[in-house]
C-alpha cells in the first residue's frame, strides 16, 4: 500500500522540478531586485518570486516595495523566467477584482510566465495599511471567496458577484488572460491545507509540512472535493540557504528572527518594530537557521536541494538572507544547480 509520500514521489517522477530564486522585497530596494532577477535568469534559475508586502516583517529588514511593479519591470529585462508573488493577500489591502486585473495584465505582457501566489495575509500588511483584520476563520473565508471571484473575472464574462465579503456589479475584464495563470495557495495548518487543495492549482508550504502526513491528507481531501488529484498538483517551497559559515548565518538570521514564530504569534502584530523586539527576546538565533544549509561546501547545498526534489517538491525557491546576493547566485549557478538531478529519484 502506497503512503501519501510514495504518491507524491511517484507523481513527481514524470515531472522536472524547477528551481527559483527569491527576490526579497523586505531586504532590498526595487532597483536592486531587478538586477538580481536578471542575474538569476543568466545563472540558470527557472523562476523568481517577489514577496508582496506593505511593510517588512521586521523593522531592520529595511525595505518594502510593490511586488507587481517589480515583476512588470523585471519582465522587460528577462526572456524566460517564470515570475510571481510569494504571496499576495487578495482580500484586505487589495480587492480581488484589482488582483484579477493586475495579473491578467501581467499575463498579457508575459504570457505563460506568470503565477499568482496567494495567502490569508498578515497584520503587518493588512491591518497596518487598512485598519482591517480578522480572525483566522474570517481570513480564510475571505481568501476562498477572493479566489472564486478572481477566477470568474479571468473568464472574461460579465460578473455579478454577491459574496459575504466581496461584491461586483456587471464587472468584466476586457483583457482576460489568454493563457491560464496558476494560483498557488499558501498554507500551514490543516484547515488552510484543505482550502489550498480545494481552491488552488498548487500548494505553497514549508517542505516539512508538505511531508507531514496529517497535513498532506488535508490537502488531498481538499483537492479531491474539487475533483483534483493532489499528487499531480505543483508543490512550492521556499528554501533558506547561507553560502558561508556560522558567523554569517548568525549575522543574517537577525533579519529573519521572526520566522520560527511567524504564524503562531507574529502574524497578528501590525508593527514590524514590535515584531523585531519580541523576536529578539524570544527566539534564539540558532533556532532561526538550524534547518538551513550553512556552508561553502557545494555538496551540502546540493544534498539539501536534492532532498527536496526527492520528496516531490516541484517548485523550489532558493532564498538567501545575505547582503551579497550575487555571490550566492554565482555559487549556485556554477557549483550547485548543474549537479542537482531535477527528476525525483522515487
Amino acid at each position: 500500500m502506497k503512503t501519501s509520500h510514495d504518491a507524491r514521489a511517484t507523481s513527481s517522477a514524470s515531472r522536472q522540478a524547477k528551481i527559483g530564486f527569491v527576490l526579497s522585497s523586505e531586504q532590498f530596494p526595487v532597483t536592486e531586485l531587478i538586477e538580481l532577477g536578471k542575474a538569476a535568469e543568466t545563472a540558470g534559475f527557472d523562476l523568481v518570486w517577489s514577496s508582496d508586502h506593505f511593510q517588512p516583517w521586521q523593522d531592520n529588514q529595511g525595505n518594502a516595495s510593490l511586488a507587481w511593479l517589480t515583476l512588470s519591470a523585471l519582465g522587460q529585462h528577462s526572456q524566460r523566467l517564470t515570475m510571481g508573488t510569494g504571496v499576495t493577500c487578495p482580500s484586505y489591502r487589495y480587492h480581488p477584482s484589482v488582483v484579477a486585473e493586475a495579473f491578467a495584465t501581467l499575463g498579457m505582457l508575459y504570457p505563460g510566465r506568470i503565477f499568482l501566489g496567494v495567502g490569508a495575509g498578515e497584520a503587518l500588511n493588512e491591518q497596518a495599511a487598512t485598519g482591517e483584520w480578522g480572525d483566522y476563520e474570517e481570513r480564510a473565508a475571505r481568501l476562498a471567496e477572493a479566489i472564486d471571484l478572481i477566477r470568474q473575472l479571468w473568464s472574461g464574462e460579465r460578473i455579478d458577484f454577491a459574496g459575504r465579503y466581496f461584491k461586483t456589479t456587471r464587472a468584466r475584464l476586457y483583457n482576460a488572460p489568454a493563457r491560464p495563470i496558476p494560483i498557488y495557495v499558501a498554507a500551514s495548518g490543516p484547515k488552510s491545507m484543505r482550502l489550498a487543495g480545494e481552491k488552488g492549482d498548487g500548494l505553497i508550504a514549508d517542505a516539512k509540512r508538505i511531508v507531514q502526513q496529517d497535513l498532506w491528507q488535508a490537502f488531498e481531501e481538499g483537492a479531491r472535493s474539487a475533483g483534483k488529484d493532489a499528487s499531480k498538483m505543483p508543490l512550492v517551497s521556499e528554501h533558506m540557504v547561507v553560502v558561508g559559515g556560522q558567523s554569517e548565518a548568525e549575522k543574517y538570521a537577525r533579519l529573519w528572527r521572526f520566522m520560527p514564530k511567524s504564524w503562531e504569534k507574529y502574524v497578528n502584530d501590525p508593527d514590524p518594530l514590535d515584531i523585531q523586539q519580541q523576536a529578539e527576546q524570544e527566539v534564539p538565533l540558532q533556532e532561526v537557521y538550524k534547518d538551513w544549509p550553512v556552508s561553502e561546501d557545494p555538496s551540502v547545498h546540493i544534498q539539501a536541494l536534492q532532498k527536496l526534489v526527492d520528496q516531490g517538491i516541484t517548485h523550489i525557491f532558493v532564498h538567501s538572507p545575505q547582503a551579497d546576493q550575487r555571490r550566492v547566485i554565482r555559487f549556485y549557478s556554477e557549483q550547485v544547480l548543474p549537479h542537482v538531478e531535477r527528476v525525483a529519484a522515487r
